[in-house]
């Protein structure tokens, strides 16, 4: 491979590619950011222009806004481009307010923990 073919794979390889475009960006806490990538850096440190939070319970979702985002590259595990041409989501997904999905949101984190309690409590049983 010349020289210059080994560039190409670099830079497709690398963020470049995705400048300008609207990208899904998956952090390591399960947020899930949408915005334009407008600049990053060798740490893939990362500045997104338009951003939003997209929170999804069940078939409910909330984009809230942020405007311009900057995101340390260390939290970053999966960064994805959107295509413009497909829906986002499935038809079924219903827009709701920040309020109704934080509510949402506390809801299913109050039910994820009760399940959790009643399972400990159970243990003694042994069902194996």
């Amino acid at each position: 491979m010349s020289g210059a073919g080994l560039e190409d794979v670099f830079l497709s390889t690398s963020l470049a590619s995705y400048l300008d475009k609207k990208l899904l960006v998956l952090l390591r806490d399960g947020r899930k950011l949408l915005g334009i990538l407008r600049s990053f850096d060798q740490f893939a440190n990362a500045v997104l222009e338009g951003a939003c939070e997209r929170v999804i319970v069940g078939d409910l979702y909330c984009d809230i806004l942020l405007g311009l985002y900057v995101i340390r590259g260390e939290n970053v595990v999966l960064i994805g481009e959107l295509d413009l041409e497909k829906e986002e989501l499935p038809a079924r997904m219903i827009s709701v307010s920040a309020a109704e999905i934080k509510r949402a949101q506390k809801a299913e984190r109050d039910a994820t923990d009760l399940k959790g309690s009643m399972r400990k409590r159970m243990e003694f049983l042994d069902l194996d």
